[in-house]
């Protein structure tokens, strides 16, 4: 069974003169209780087509529906099954961490005590500050607050729009072994973010680029798609080496990824014929590696085709 539903979905900003797309016709489903990744960068589109499926903004055209109920029709009955957790910290700077889970709790007419369990595997990690103001938290505390009042009604759908950024790698490591448990919980999980080494931990991912879907499959189906010989490469003088592979006929694509450059061979492009080109720029501590695609690496190919 579908859990959320999304077809030709478009949404524009803007006039006439000067109308930027932010979805254009965007279709996919994601099961009951599967942990559903929406990857891509800023500008991609994902707070938009987030934003209309916990109906807070209508498309221009086509349909969503959320447990079944239309976005646009059912939209209070949408917001009383749903969790949101908005990428800017929206919560009540001014209020404690107390306060402000109690507050959400009252407006879904239900208490903390009442559905503890579900949180208290994040609640127990900020609970010795219960009573400190939700703005003196640090970035990875007021990140488990907003978790935590976004599932304080039990909500079925949970939509949470980059979570992580902005926060340290220790706490976006905890963060998603906290999804993990609530996805066994049989809550469906829409994740929207920026870094794809994030993908791994979903289910199934969509890569958006500029409002469309590149690609959609699970994180090893799209990395074994990839479909071409690729290398990591260094030398001496790194942007000097990036220069001269983009001018070589046999590389498809060459990018910086950390301290090499990541280089896609056209078919039939091998590590010799590699070599022996650098090697005729007369390249200083030259070092090729056989490289394994990553999802950033598929996601470039994709954008480049």
């Amino acid at each position: 069974m579908q859990s959320v539903s999304v077809q030709h979905i478009i949404k524009t900003y803007g006039d006439k003169k000067q109308k930027t797309t932010a979805l254009n016709d965007l279709s996919f489903d994601v099961a009951k209780g599967e942990l559903f990744g929406i990857i891509g960068p800023d500008g991609a589109g994902k707070t938009s087509l987030f934003r209309i499926l916990t109906t807070l903004l209508l498309a221009d055209s086509g349909t969503a529906t959320v447990e079944g109920l239309d976005v646009v029709k059912d939209y209070k009955a949408i917001r009383k099954q749903v969790g949101y957790m908005p990428g800017r910290f929206s919560l009540y700077q001014d209020l404690s961490v107390k306060e402000n889970l109690d507050f959400f709790a009252t407006i879904f007419n239900t208490s903390v005590e009442e559905n503890y369990d579900l949180i208290k595997d994040i609640y127990s990690q900020i609970e010795p500050f219960k009573d400190r103001k939700a703005g003196k938290l640090s970035g990875g505390m007021k990140q488990k607050l907003a978790l935590s009042c976004a599932l304080i009604h039990r909500p079925t759908v949970l939509f949470l729009d980059e979570p992580t950024t902005g926060v340290d790698a220790v706490s976006r490591k905890e963060f998603w072994e906290m999804l993990k448990r609530l996805k066994e919980q049989g809550i469906t999980i829409l994740v929207s973010t920026p870094y794809m080494d994030e993908a791994s931990m979903c289910d199934r991912v969509a890569l958006v680029q500029s409002g469309s879907i590149l690609s959609i499959d699970t994180p090893q189906q799209i990395v074994a798609s990839f479909g071409r010989s690729m290398f990591a490469v260094r030398a001496k003088n790194m942007l000097h080496l990036l220069n001269d592979l983009k001018t070589f006929d046999a590389v498809a694509n060459a990018y910086p990824s950390g301290i090499y450059h990541h280089v896609v061979m056209k078919n039939g492009g091998g590590a010799d014929l590699l070599h022996q080109f650098l090697s005729s720029k007369r390249h200083a501590e030259l070092e090729i590696v056989q490289g394994k695609p990553t999802i950033e690496d598929c996601f470039m190919q994709l954008m480049r085709n």
